[in-house]
């Protein structure tokens, strides 16, 4: 088979949301779909001690959030699907944020109980910026919750982007009925007991329980309504992430999952060429190329082991094949390559544009690597850095644990969930992080995985500022203001308020101090 038709089967996607609004639900009850699960887990494992798949970590399970992008592969309805499920909380965001440079669209899980949530909103602006179609679940109707009509203003009002209802719910929490698929030409009919039947329109009539109901003609009316004064339909505008098609169920239940995953997946899009220092590279290149988002150490415990996430983005990939990587020019062969649904593994032999597969690091990636073959050298944009927000100065509790501290430290930082760096007076290792969360989840893992306690001593919220190497100057600095280097070995000041960071300016015009937010544009 050609990689043309190789790559219009692929689809991959990632599913954002604010905490609690169903994510990881959602995530499991695709994977029902796709047979990879006979029952699904919640992310409330610690009561139930049931657990959702994509939460593989020992402590995601004992505190019932996911804390680490996790990819799931499988066939469904001949198309190969790849989710990537993601942190939603706020301390957790930077992998979130590199987890979307490497899906084609995003599904939007908003829960209808409290309308839009402050990091649906972070999270909505990335994928906004990067052009990603978006399409949105509004989750949670089997509660009481605000009126979909409101939800809809509240998307168009706060996230400013266009909606349009793929269907229409009939009622809320116990007095739901069902919703209008209006893709579908359908009602589907919600029942107790979490069963749903799918009526065509041309045979309601059969229906005169159904559509004698009071809630049942007010949705009809509310379904005109829209249809009148709302969006026009427009795939053109979807694929562009100018419109967002609506769906309304209930992933807990489930209900209107199906028929939301059935549309989805048709309308969603296949991988698109995709910019590089060399211009776009088409997904149906012959030659391979696809680049590292994101570095998970420890995934088998037993055996240590780094797994890099590639994101496959033109040409075939065959086991075994040596690459390029476009950094250094070193060549590596690619003989351990898995597909993934969390922790589990399976050997991959082959992959096309849009996959996303692990291949074993030897300690030479680094996150936004590019990996390709042939004559050309590229990289694909590089992925955004962030700043931290929080500092804390790391040292090993027991001095005889070194080798395991620095080890630990080292390849955690190359995951990319904290960031490290050296004190220019001192040498002592300093940790950044966007969250509280984060040096919780890296002392845990620093504990269980590396068998090293480490103590951390805070430096409190600074505001990080690199240099230009030329405009170091030592005698410019002291413990107030911080000079430290990050791990690529760039300069940076540790600036301890904006009054500090004011009259370092007042004080040194010529410097220039770069702020990454600014260079990224995330805020």
């Amino acid at each position: 088979m050609s990689i043309n038709n190789e790559v219009s089967k692929r689809k991959t996607f990632a599913i954002i949301s604010h905490p609690d609004a169903g994510k990881t639900t959602m995530t499991e009850k695709l994977l029902l779909y796709g047979n990879l699960i006979r029952s699904a887990g919640t992310v409330k494992g610690k009561k139930s001690g049931k657990f959702a798949t994509s939460d593989w970590m020992e402590i995601e399970k004992q505190r019932g959030i996911s804390v680490t992008s996790s990819v799931m592969n499988f066939t469904y309805d001949d198309l190969h699907i790849n989710i990537l499920d993601t942190p939603g909380h706020e301390d957790f965001s930077e992998d979130t944020y590199r987890t979307l440079t490497a899906v084609d669209s995003v599904v939007m899980i908003i829960d209808s109980t409290k309308g839009i949530e402050a990091q649906t909103i972070k999270l909505f602006k990335v994928c906004r910026m990067r052009g990603i179609p978006i399409f949105t679940f509004m989750n949670k109707l089997d509660r009481e919750g605000k009126e979909p009509l409101a939800l809809l203003e509240e998307l168009e009002e706060v996230l400013e982007i266009d909606t349009y209802p793929m269907n229409w719910p009939a009622g809320m929490g116990k007095g739901f009925l069902g919703i209008f698929d209006r893709h579908g030409d359908q009602f589907v009919q919600h029942h107790p007991g979490d069963t749903e039947t799918y009526i065509p329109n041309n045979e309601l009539s059969n229906h005169k329980d159904l559509i004698e109901n009071p809630t049942f003609k007010d949705a009809q009316q509310e379904l005109e309504l829209v249809t009148e004064a709302g969006n026009e339909y427009s795939e053109e505008a979807i694929l562009r992430g100018e419109l967002t098609p609506v769906f309304f169920g209930s992933a807990l239940s489930p209900f209107g999952v199906q028929v939301f995953f059935d549309t989805f997946i048709h309308l969603a899009p296949s991988p698109t060429s995709r910019k590089t220092t060399l211009g776009p590279i088409e997904p149906d290149n012959e030659d391979f190329s696809g680049f590292i988002f994101k570095i998970q150490a420890n995934m088998n415990p037993a055996h240590r082991d780094r797994i890099a996430f590639l994101r496959v983005c033109s040409g075939k990939f065959d086991r075994g094949m040596t690459v390029r990587l476009a950094r250094t020019g070193k060549e590596l062969k690619l003989a351990q390559s898995q597909q993934m649904v969390a922790s589990s593994r399976d050997t991959v032999d082959e992959a096309y544009a849009g996959d996303i597969i692990g291949v074993y690091d030897p300690n030479a990636y680094q996150i936004g690597d590019t990996l390709l073959v042939g004559k050309n050298t590229y990289e694909y944009d590089e992925l955004p850095q962030f700043p931290p927000e929080l500092f804390k100065k790391v040292t090993a509790k027991n001095v005889l644990k070194s080798k395991q501290f620095r080890k630990g430290i080292e390849q955690l930082v190359q995951e990319g969930a904290i960031q490290l760096f050296r004190d220019q007076m001192t040498d002592a290792f300093i940790l950044g992080a966007v969250g509280e969360l984060q040096y919780q989840v890296f002392t845990y893992r620093m504990q269980h995985e590396y068998n090293a306690e480490v103590m951390l001593e805070s430096i409190g919220e600074r505001l990080p500022r690199w240099l230009k190497e030329e405009q170091v100057d030592r005698k410019l600095f002291d413990s107030g203001n911080l000079l430290v280097r990050d791990r690529n070995n760039q300069p940076l000041v540790l600036f301890r308020n904006e009054f500090a960071l004011n009259w370092f300016k007042d004080k040194n015009p010529k410097i220039e101090l770069i702020d990454l937010f600014e260079v990224n544009d995330y805020t």
